[in-house]
This record gives C-alpha cells, structure tokens and sequence, in this order.
C-alpha cells in the first residue's frame, strides 16, 4: 500500500487551505475575473505519477494510462500554488476514491474547515468552494460540470464553459510541477519513499511560484474521459445542496452575462 502522506501536516507554512478573509477575498477575486463564477476559491485534479513496482505489487498500481504509479490529488489556487497535496492511493484508483481517503475530504464534510466568507446568490447562501471535473462528486464544497460533452442548456454549458476555465488552473499547475521536476515523469524511487518525494516536490514548486521563477516547458497528462462519478449514500445531503447551488450559480451567471 502507498504510504499515507499529507503535505499540509508536514508542511503547513507552505502548502496551507486558506482560510483567512484576506487569502479568501484575494484568491475568490481572482477566480472571479477569470471565470465571472463568485467564491470559487480552488480547483481540484488528480494525475498519476509513473513509480518502480515490483512484480508482486499486482494492478492495483496499474494507472489509466497503462503504467505503475501512485496517485498525487492536488487543490490549486489562481497562482497556481498547491493549498491542498495529497499521497494516499495506488495509481489504480479513481479520482473520487481518492478524494474520499483525503484529509481535506473529511475536514469539509466534517465541518472542521468552515470558511466564514458567505454570500448570497438568488437566495442561496454560498461559502467558498473548490471546483472539478466530472471525475468527482457534486457537493456543496464541490462544484462539477452539469455535461462532459455539452449537451446541457445554454445556460449549462455557459455554466461548464466558465467552471472548467477556473478549473485550468490546477491542470496548468500539474503541467509546471512536472515540467519544473521531470523526476515526476517518471520516479525511480521505491514506493515506501514516492510520496515524501513527491510532496516535496510540490513544495519546491510552491517556493518557486512565490519567487516568480521562469516557469519550463510544462508535461501535460493526456485528456481524460469518463463519466460523471456515483453519490454515496452519506453524501446524498452535500449533494442536494450542491445541485441547488450550482443551479443558482447558473442562473445568475446566465442573467448577468446574457444582459451585458
């Protein structure tokens, strides 16, 4: 099994959710301008990173793409910084089990992160919230496309158009983070020591995005397909409280943008 490894435990002075106002009103700001989407805070992705298996490990670590390897999940803000890293599961998993082994999972469904930055869009009182494809659940801190392919109403797709640009963010910062460190494309560490490797990595990347390095050519994963994910029984409240809100977001973009 992969060692279970969180970056915000080891290093929480570089790699930390915000959750102060003023970290809040910069980074929702941001992703506001980008995507004209109010208090989206974080965007969501996972990618695998190609790892030595022995031959007894089995195809638990065999990834999408057809190689051994460890799954990295990473929440990007508008500087393509990493807030949340997490190291916890084979390459086989999916994005969504993944996401429901992570810290940040349980705190949010848990109520230990509250972000007290609320406002309110056609009667619906909206907290910050991370975005991501249809890979993982629709929450009420998780908000997810309506289609993959745009077969929605206009209003869905304007909607999924705008989400997926914010959600460009943290496929850009997985881009950097293997480009900068080309020891990700391809990690010739045993597996007991991948996650601390990688984590670290992204913790070098988070420096160099604060120091304003030159960014490299960046190492794009292949386009992923699938289908939008199962809901858990004991996520059904999150999600009916997801739907509605992504439902008032969606009205409220179409009625500002279709008025301009």
């Amino acid at each position: 099994m992969v060692t279970r490894l969180l970056a915000t435990k080891l290093y929480p002075e570089f790699i930390k959710i915000p959750v102060s106002r003023r970290r809040l009103i910069e980074t929702t700001q941001a992703f506001e301008e980008l995507t004209s989407l109010p208090n989206m805070c974080g965007a969501i992705d996972g990618s695998p990173i190609k790892v030595k298996c022995g031959d007894n490990e089995g195809n638990v670590y065999k990834c999408r793409y057809g190689y051994s390897s460890v799954l990295l999940q990473v929440v990007a803000d508008h500087k393509k910084m990493f807030w949340d890293v997490c190291v916890k599961a084979p390459g086989g998993s999916d994005d969504a089990s993944h996401l429901r082994e992570s810290l940040l999972y349980n705190r949010l469904v848990s109520g230990d992160v509250v972000w007290d930055k609320v406002i309110d869009v056609r009667g619906h009182h909206v907290r910050p919230y991370i975005v991501g494809d249809w890979c993982y659940p629709l929450l009420s801190f998780l908000m997810t496309p309506f289609s993959p392919n745009g077969s929605g109403t206009p209003a869905q797709n304007l909607f999924d158009g705008m989400l997926m640009k914010g959600r460009s963010v943290v496929v850009d910062a997985i881009a950097l983070l293997k480009g900068r460190w080309k020891i990700l494309q391809d990690l010739n560490v045993g597996l007991h020591h991948a996650p601390q490797t990688i984590v670290a990595c992204c913790v070098l990347h988070n420096l160099c995005q604060i120091a304003r390095e030159p960014e490299p050519e960046t190492w794009k994963d292949p386009d992923e397909g699938g289908v939008p994910v199962r809901v858990l029984e004991n996520e059904k409240s999150f999600h009916y409280f997801g739907d509605s809100l992504r439902q008032a977001l969606t009205e409220d973009l179409h009625q500002r943008l279709s008025s301009r």
